[in-house]
């Protein structure tokens, strides 16, 4: 029978589903190997054929390992809290957890429909109450911890409040909160319990504090930076706009070294670790204190009289070519430097700033902008008054949200300076020229002050940051870019979190209360008083039990976890087998302590500062705590690349007026017209020709078109593009699997090219693959399509195709390098058809060679041959043997005076009288000579033959 794909593909998924072939054991003599995937948000689009191309990717190294003797855990999941949900939900009135579930429901039948070798007794749904249950009990572990910068780790809290107890915190040194006054151990006694709370909550891992925050005032929700676009919401196109609000946040900045650290031992590519390098952005410098003029002191409150300027700079050796500075539109001290004559700039100037996120915001270092406060402040060193601006290139999280200008030694100030005509003053010998920014570092010595009048910047360095210290004006500093991570969204579709507010301070509920499941509310939208839309829920409140107080009732925290909650740590629940689901995750004798660490993760680079970031650091807190015991989560990372959509146009002829009509030109022809291309979708396109009659059923208003054709033929344009709905370039598997089968898809993905690299989708290519597969089916088949092997002992040239095949694979899945396999492959079976091949012993192993690719035909020819049904996945993996390799024969050139006639095989181990009765004896050579006798023969081993008549 001929290859039937469809019955053979439904056939062994089946069997896979109802035997559960590849389902995992926690203990097993095998070395174990954890393959993951970045688990997909489902989406109601589904899957499109440039989505599969990791997990293929991952699901062949999964099996390969099998094969190798591995116990490998492959499983998958859903990120199954998001924000279209909730949009859907807004939309329609629909509970997002119905969406979700049909959009799960598209993605399984998919995935199944590829041949995916997942564990799926351990999928999980981070929108599943027995999931985020765990997701808030780490929540509540880094609500109950510090870190401890002498032990450099977290700690539980309650060891924190015991050194309080005993000696106050002067000897604490802690990432926390830089407003926390010195306090002895009876200070600390005498505290009342909210006024102690007050305190750690300074100190805890994760903490309420005013942050600047995307609001999408439509939507009623915080964005992250990647969901704002040039202001407005990635999705909806809703207005975006800068706002200070009371969020948790986790300090994720405690962790910074050590994530630093930790890239050196971990096996990522190359611009994935220097993106984290530059998102962590370690900086060394200094703290510098600018106080305010005494006149403005004089008119500002109680309560801002002690305050003054703090910037953060690494080149502190330019102070004294500091002449203004620049605050963020955001910071605390803004409104009090504000003087009347200024405030309807700055009011002006912060609404404009309020309308850009804080990419756009640094994205053009020369489209700078700014208002003046109408104030100043006094410049530490020189004691002179310089003025203090605002400016959107100041952001109000990183650093002090000042920074103090230098416009002589950085392009960004020397540009505002110009364009604001303030003064740049000269700092070193070099800067003769000041109509350019210079670089004060690259050579010149200092010539504006005694303290550092001659010195290199090398040397005033130091001199500088000890007389800011003498001074206490200063200090040495190390800083990041990175900033603690908001922790809150004001959405309904995300975990709650697991806090009830009591005097305004935030407790945690009992942690056998887990989980607090979301409730059931009305609408998805936020209250009309601007509350999230957990307010809207009824008699949602916080009860104390008996043990806990008089049965007080309190608010529940009203903001639910960022969609990165969940997903920075479903690989440890994946550990866990069925049998021990209900059980924590985290306990000593968990299954963590078998599977350990992720072996290989593959997904995509646009995680890289996030997802990839928040798991690394999570990971960290819970080794601290002792509940795993690897520093990393992920040894080895790889980023795919992206299948590209390839477009297909038709060109609309325009009239005279420039209007659209109904007619439409072949590509080849379009220029000799005036034209508008419009995207066609290329599933009712055949190698760019169009099918007319399709194109006029998929619009209305394309029922009468016309066409002028090329040779009869309707001839599209093609663009590569990302593939996208809207492109109308989106190819589904479904379709691919139903037309040529898994198999197919999957070699052919494979095949398309290099994993990390970007490639076009072209369906006009997988015919190739396909009639591979057909032709490796043929060779276990005769003409009649009758399965037949025979049992003889293969030829040497056939263990030369099957060695160098085995050989080739093992290398390249070893390297990730699958395309060159695919391409193997083909070589291979093109040679043992050319040899008539029909050996078990040659056939049998090339199955197993090959069935990590196509898991589906390998499976039934397995049982074809006579094997037990299943097992093939866990067969081994043919040894090679580098001796069928050994060429110990030579295709000798064979001349007659010197014109070269023919090619003749021969040993490599043939002396020259052994070679020349070979020659003589040979029926060609014997025609070529005809019935002459050679004078002569001329043998050089390993090079030619050369007969002289």
């Amino acid at each position: 029978m001929d290859y039937q794909f469809r019955d053979i593909e439904k056939k062994w998924q089946q069997f896979w589903a109802e035997n559960q072939t590849y389902k995992v054991d926690n203990k097993s003599s095998r070395p174990k190997y954890f393959v993951l995937d970045m688990f997909p948000y489902p989406s109601g689009a589904g899957l499109h054929v440039g989505h599969p191309l990791g997990y293929i990717a991952s699901d062949i190294f999964a099996r390969y390992k099998r094969l190798k003797g591995f116990n490998v855990l492959h499983p998958m999941g859903y990120d199954s809290f998001g924000l279209p949900a909730e949009q859907y939900a807004i939309q329609t009135g629909q509970h997002p957890a119905i969406t979700t579930e049909t959009n799960i429901a598209r993605y399984r039948e998919q995935l199944d429909n590829i041949g995916f070798s997942f564990d799926w007794s351990r999928e999980v749904r981070t929108s599943d109450p027995s999931y985020y249950k765990w997701t808030q009990w780490i929540f509540m572990q880094l609500f109950n911890s510090w870190y401890n910068l002498d032990s450099d780790k977290a700690e539980p809290i309650s060891a924190l409040i015991s050194v309080f107890e005993k000696s106050g915190n002067h000897s604490v040194r802690a990432v926390s909160d830089e407003d926390i006054p010195y306090f002895t151990a009876e200070q600390w006694s005498v505290k009342s319990e909210n006024e102690k709370q007050e305190i750690l909550l300074k100190y805890r891992l994760t903490y309420l504090r005013e942050s600047t925050v995307n609001w999408c005032p439509a939507m009623g929700t915080v964005l992250a930076n990647d969901e704002v676009k040039d202001g407005f919401s990635e999705r909806g196109g809703f207005p975006v706009v800068q706002k200070k609000m009371m969020q948790w946040s986790m300090r994720i900045t405690a962790y910074a070294d050590r994530l630093l650290q930790g890239l050196d031992s971990i096996d990522f590519p190359e611009p994935l670790k220097e993106m984290q390098r530059n998102w962590i952005g370690k900086s060394v410098g200094a703290m510098v204190k600018f106080s305010l003029s005494p006149s403005l002191v004089e008119n500002l409150g109680d309560a801002d009289k002690d305050k003054f300027i703090e910037v953060f700079t690494t080149r502190a050796d330019t102070i004294y070519g500091a002449s203004f500075l620049v605050l963020a539109p955001e910071h605390e001290l803004v409104t009090a430097l504000t003087t009347n004559a200024q405030k309807a700039e700055i009011e002006e100037y912060i609404l404009l700033t309020r309308k850009k996120s804080e990419l756009e915001r640094m994205a053009d270092a020369k489209a700078v902008s700014g208002a003046f406060t109408g104030s100043f402040a006094i410049h530490p060193l020189s004691g002179q008054q310089i003025p203090v601006w605002i400016a959107d290139y100041v952001l109000a999280g990183y650093g002090t949200g000042a920074v103090m200008a230098v416009p002589s030694g950085d392009q960004r100030d020397w540009l505002f300076a110009t364009k604001y005509n303030l003064p740049i003053v000269a700092i070193s010998d070099a800067q003769q020229n000041l109509d350019q920014q210079a670089d004060p570092t690259k050579e010149g010595r200092y010539i504006n002050s005694d303290l550092i009048n001659g010195l290199s910047y090398q040397e005033a360095l130091p001199v500088l940051i000890n007389k800011l210290e003498e001074l206490n004006a200063g200090k040495a500093k190390i800083n990041y870019r990175m900033r603690d991570a908001i922790f809150g969204r004001q959405r309904y579709w995300g975990e709650p979190v697991p806090v009830y507010f009591k005097d305004g301070l935030p407790h945690l509920i009992q942690q056998s209360e887990l989980p607090l499941v979301l409730p059931e509310v009305d609408k998805y939208l936020p209250t009309e008083s601007g509350e999230p839309p957990l307010a809207r829920a009824e008699d949602w409140r916080y009860s104390l039990s008996s043990e806990q107080g008089n049965g007080e009732v309190y608010e529940y925290e009203l903001s639910t976890m960022p969609g990165w909650a969940g997903s920075s740590w479903y690989w440890y629940r994946y550990m866990a087998s069925p049998e021990e689901r209900e059980e924590n995750v985290f306990a000593p004798e968990s299954a963590i302590n078998y599977w350990k660490s992720v072996d290989l993760y593959i997904g995509g680079s646009e995680h890289a500062t996030g997802h990839l970031l928040y798991s690394r650091f999570w990971n960290k807190f819970l080794k601290d705590l002792g509940y795993v015991s690897e520093e990393e989560p992920f040894k080895k990372l790889i980023n795919q690349g992206m299948i590209q959509g390839r477009s297909n146009f038709v060109y609309r002829i325009k009239d005279e007026a420039g209007k659209g009509t109904n007619v439409f030109v072949s590509h080849g022809l379009k220029d000799q017209y005036l034209t508008t291309p419009l995207h066609v979708d290329v599933n009712i396109v055949a190698h760019e020709i169009l099918d007319i009659e399709a194109f006029k059923k998929s619009r209305p208003e394309y029922e009468q078109a016309e066409f002028i054709l090329e040779n009869g033929k309707y001839i599209c344009g093609v663009e590569v593009e990302k593939m996208s709905k809207s492109k109308f370039n989106v190819v589904s598997p479904d379709d691919i699997v139903e037309r040529y089968g898994a198999d197919t898809l999957r070699l052919y993905e494979m095949f398309l090219g290099p994993l990390e690299q970007s490639k076009p989708w072209n369906t006009n290519g997988i015919e190739g693959v396909f009639k591979f597969l057909r032709k490796f089916w043929k060779l276990f088949h005769d003409d009649s399509f009758n399965f037949r092997v025979s049992e003889d002992e293969p030829s040497k040239a056939e263990y030369k195709a099957l060695h160098k095949i085995i050989r080739k694979v093992e290398e390249d899945i070893e390297r990730f390098s699958f395309n060159t396999s695919v391409s193997s492959f083909m070589i291979c079976v093109n040679e043992l058809t050319d040899l008539k091949c029909t050996k078990r012993e040659i056939l049998q192993q090339l199955v197993v060679v090959l069935h990590p690719y196509a898991p589906h035909i390998t499976e039934e020819l397995w049982v074809l041959l006579g094997n037990n049904p299943g097992t093939l996945s866990f067969a081994d993996y043919p040894e090679f043997k580098p001796g069928y390799l050994v060429e110990n024969e030579f295709a000798y050139p064979v001349s007659i005076n010197g014109k070269m006639k023919m090619n003749l095989n021969i040993s490599l181990s043939s002396e020259s009288a052994e070679v020349e009765q070979l020659v003589l004896n040979n029926e060609d050579v014997k025609r070529y000579l005809d019935g002459k006798s050679p004078k002569k023969m001329i043998f050089v081993k390993g090079k030619i033959i050369n007969l002289v008549v």
